[in-house]
């Protein structure tokens, strides 16, 4: 279910003298009688490393296809650096690199070729493509695979050859969907930082992803989309602060006995308890909170306490309050889709 939420502004807490370069008006998608998405409007900023989160089925996939050309809206508007491209998104094509979540390369060519052969589709001379080919080889670290056919490479260095060929014909604006889903946790951080990469060299970069703390850490705006719909439009440090005055621990036990939640909750009516899972409970509270009259009475119980700490407060919070999706939720997402969260 989700938590309504005043309508979110697409320019919220961010500098007016940076151009829009995607503006998103009412865009709506449907399969059916399923909205996969509903009157959805956001602006993406000139220079911005944008983030669209949201959990799997939210939306995300279906936004960024119609915003390049992949799928049609069935209403709605789209301009992409002053053009219209709701009708014919390829009037942006020579603008806009894009990276599926789903690699879209040919596995019987080397990476050398795959990448050549994209920069030919742009018309990139000859010599032109097989230099920035070497290039984006050595930026992304796959010298050595070069040579290799692209249907040999691991997960992480398809996803890179992947994203090397988004780039391939320099674009101002690129778009990346999940681009560390189900690679090792090795390859996501390196993807993490070419993305980070791109974004210091000027790149306007919309990314989409389920992983909360991927977006924490790359983002400098994020739109919370859930159920196609938008819920929320802010900077990080916005969407932070509300929470940040407010403290949270968690309690780790290795057994629990019927009704102990209602008996905190009881004895600490000023406390806000939640099962995380069953050897976890999270103490919220405006006020500070003293551990050691909680632990005693969770021992009182006969349930014994193995850890008590503090918490930092953090983006999946926010995200849990306006999206009214459970953290254990976010969390079974992430085991089915693989690694790469780290």
């Amino acid at each position: 279910m989700v938590v309504p939420m005043d309508a979110p502004d697409p320019a919220i807490s961010h500098p007016r003298d940076r151009l829009a370069l995607i503006e998103v008006t009412a865009l709506t998608k449907r399969f059916g009688s399923v909205a996969a998405v509903e009157d959805v409007s956001f602006s993406v900023f000139q220079g911005e490393l944008f983030g669209f989160l949201g959990p799997n089925g939210a939306g995300k996939t279906t936004t960024i296809n119609m915003l390049t050309g992949l799928a049609r809206p069935d209403s709605g508007k789209f301009v992409v650096s002053g053009l219209d491209c709701t009708m014919n998104p390829k009037t942006a094509q020579h603008l806009i690199g894009v990276v599926p979540d789903e690699s879209n390369l040919y596995p019987e060519l080397s990476g050398f070729d795959n990448l050549c052969f994209c920069a030919s589709l742009y018309g990139m001379c000859r010599l032109e493509r097989r230099d920035r080919a070497r290039s984006l080889l050595a930026m992304f670290g796959l010298e050595d695979a070069s040579d290799r056919k692209f249907g040999v490479y691991s997960r992480g260095m398809k996803r890179k050859l992947t994203i090397a060929a988004g780039i391939i014909h320099q674009p101002e604006i690129l778009f990346l969907d999940e681009p560390t889903t189900g690679i090792d946790v090795a390859s996501a951080r390196q993807i993490r930082q070419l993305i980070a990469g791109l974004h210091d060299a000027g790149t306007t970069i919309f990314l989409t992803t389920h992983y909360i703390e991927e977006a924490e850490r790359l983002c400098e705006r994020i739109a919370f989309i859930v159920q196609g719909r938008l819920v929320r439009i802010d900077t990080v440090a916005n969407l932070l602060q509300p929470i940040q005055e407010r403290k949270a621990i968690l309690i780790s036990v290795t057994n629990t006995v019927d009704d102990l939640h209602g008996k905190l909750a009881a004895a600490f009516p000023h406390f806000d308890f939640q099962a995380v899972s069953d050897g976890q409970i999270r103490v919220e509270s405006e006020d500070t909170i003293n551990i050691s009259p909680l632990v005693r009475l969770i021992e009182d119980q006969g349930v014994e306490v193995t850890e008590a700490r503090q918490l930092k407060p953090s983006l999946e919070d926010v995200f849990v309050r306006v999206s009214g999706i459970e953290l254990e939720a976010m969390r079974k997402e992430k085991e089915k889709s693989g690694g790469g969260s780290a």
